[in-house]
């Protein structure tokens, strides 16, 4: 028994993503920036779609997949410490809904940027460069996987 902590999960990091209003919380965010990238009055519509995604991918990259560890305590004698938020989202099981969500969000994000660009080249390079950076990490294949030993510790 721990003293002290006020959660029942071993490692809360695990169904954060899962807990109620998370991904509301998550799809107002978004909203909430592409609203404040828009009411800048030198920024263009296509220049806020394209700020939107590459700051939210930017930011989803960072907190899922760069930073390591749990901001709690945890009783799992470190086994999260070397584990990123994605690895350690559901236990590690793939295919769940709150993945299936963060997975498809930025695919959704990118579609409209596109679109609101009208495919622009400049735009749709760096928000196909941003989507992929964000993507390829959450492939199955690479769970765990630290290429170059970039992140190892």
């Amino acid at each position: 028994m721990n003293v002290g902590v006020a959660h029942s999960e071993v490692n809360p990091n695990t169904r954060v993503m899962n807990s109620r209003g998370m991904w509301l919380t998550y799809a107002l965010g978004v909203g909430m920036l592409h609203i404040v990238l828009l009411s800048i009055p030198f920024f263009s519509v296509p220049v806020a779609w394209t700020l939107t995604n590459v700051i939210h991918n930017l930011g989803m990259y960072v907190f899922l997949h760069a930073v390591k560890g749990t901001p709690f305590e945890t009783p799992d004698q470190g086994k999260a410490r070397l584990l990123t938020h994605w690895e350690q989202l559901d236990y590690g099981v793939q295919f769940t809904s709150s993945r299936k969500f963060f997975t498809i969000s930025p695919i959704i994000l990118y579609f409209l940027a596109s679109f609101y660009t009208k495919y622009d080249p400049t735009h749709f390079i760096l928000n196909t460069t941003s989507l992929l950076t964000v993507l390829i990490p959450k492939l199955p294949q690479l769970h765990g996987v630290r290429l170059f030993g970039i992140n190892k510790y």
